[in-house]
């Protein structure tokens, strides 16, 4: 039986509210202040409070902090004639589930006392799927049921064995860090550092000094000898992120790596000795890329030892509602929430929506939700999804083909000038630079 608490120190409310709830089928007492309602809460734990802030003796708002000690399931309705933001806040602060305005209108709280049972029995059916055996295979963050994800899984524990050089390949969102991390950190390396860079964040001479070092003199601003990521990592791991999208140059140096295990700091003339394992992931076709002189052939076979190919969340639509589960909970424990789950209708929500953006996309809706939402249930008006694409992914354009056409209708603009292009496309003349040679755009 549902059970409802109503505590305000007006006779005239204690006797209305109870009839403009009967329709909810819940069972309801009253208390005419704070300490008659801990007395109530004692003998019967009710699942809803609904109290007045201003009341003599024990207040809303000390009552609220009480109840949170003494039975944190109890889900708290603020109500005040008492319009105040500081009251609001400090409310919401301390737990309330809701805040109501006196006069109260009886539709708009027998909708947020409907929602929070609603919310309520979804966190009972939460609790119990959290009790089945039957649950995802996982590896740190991996998560999900699709076949072609255990087939990464068992790669992944595969290639935690030993060392060879690992390509990951996949769209923009999909995962592709993660599960570099789940190789390294289920290792015999893994105290040993992990070491992400984003080939894209520098500049190819900047990119070789954060990777390789520099002495002092290479360069202007070079000011003292800088030790490299491969200096730092010892017997860790490297990853590089869209390594798709470096330079020629720098694929040389990096070939020197891979086959030597040496290295030159830039401006440097003694080699150094590394015992790194590298991992490089790219969203790029890399196949196409190497006949037109984008991406070195010899580089692309040592980096490739062993491949793995994410696919796109679009392509495993099934492990959507575990994946959010996975999200919501990491999600509310970095931001120092209570539990969080999803409600039947925002889980249905997730599922209509195609996911561009991939994994990483539902990460950020699903934060967002469990920042927006004052309960401790997720519904559909706190996921803030982004348009469905109108045509299907399949027929879209390959973001390599975007990118080139894009790039060499500009440049035609222009007529070739490479600083006018380059502040047309919000980009630096490197990249540009980098982008005309992958393409060959020249």
């Amino acid at each position: 039986m549902k059970r409802i608490l109503i505590v305000d120190d007006d006779p005239d409310i204690r006797e209305s509210l109870p009839g403009g709830l009967s329709a909810l089928g819940a069972e309801i007492v009253t208390a005419k202040d704070g300490e008659e309602a801990l007395a109530r809460v004692a003998s019967a734990p009710p699942d809803i409070v609904l109290t007045d802030v201003r009341m003599p003796g024990l207040d809303g708002l000390e009552l609220l902090r009480l109840l949170r000690d003494r039975v944190p399931e109890v889900d708290v309705i603020l109500m005040t004639a008492y319009d105040d933001m500081p009251t609001v806040v400090a409310g919401m602060r301390e737990g309330a589930r809701d805040f109501l305005v006196k006069p109260l209108d009886l539709h708009d709280l027998r909708r947020v006392v409907a929602e929070v049972f609603e919310d309520r029995r979804t966190r009972e059916r939460a609790r119990q799927a959290a009790e089945d055996e039957a649950t995802g295979y996982r590896l740190n963050e991996l998560v999900g049921h699709d076949p072609r994800m255990i087939g990464v899984y068992k790669l992944v524990g595969q290639l935690a064995a030993n060392r060879a050089n690992v390509l990951i390949r996949g769209e923009t969102g999909t995962g592709k860090e993660v599960i570099a991390r789940a190789i390294h950190f289920n290792s015999p390396d893994a105290s040993e550092p992990f070491i992400p860079v984003n080939c894209t964040a520098f500049a190819p001479t900047l990119l070789e000094s954060e990777l390789f070092g520099h002495v002092r003199g290479a360069f202007t601003g070079a000011v003292s000898d800088h030790r490299g990521r491969f200096a730092l990592a010892g017997k860790g791991t490297i990853f590089l992120d869209e390594v798709g999208d470096t330079s020629t140059q720098f694929q040389s140096k990096l070939l020197r790596v891979l086959e030597d295990h040496e290295f030159y700091p830039v401006g440097g003339e003694k080699p150094e000795r590394t015992e790194a394992r590298v991992i490089a992931a790219t969203h790029r076709d890399l196949e196409a890329m190497i006949p037109r002189g984008g991406f070195r052939e010899d580089l692309y076979y040592r980096l490739r030892v062993v491949e793995i190919t994410v696919p796109p969340l679009r392509e495993r639509m099934g492990d959507t509602p575990i994946l959010a589960e996975h999200l919501v909970k990491r999600a509310a424990e970095s931001l120092h929430r209570e539990p969080t789950v999803l409600s039947r209708e925002a889980a249905g929500a997730l599922l209509s929506h195609t996911w561009p953006g991939n994994v990483r996309e539902l990460e950020n809706c699903l934060t967002r939700a469990v920042v927006v939402s004052t309960g401790d249930v997720i519904r559909p008006e706190h996921l803030a999804i982004g348009p469905v694409p109108t045509e299907s992914p399949a027929r879209l354009a390959p973001l390599d083909e975007v990118e080139k056409e894009h790039v060499a209708r500009v440049l035609a603009a222009t007529g070739g000038h490479k600083t006018r292009t380059a502040e047309i496309l919000e980009i630096s003349r490197p990249r540009l630079a980098r982008i005309i040679e992958r393409y060959g755009l020249e």
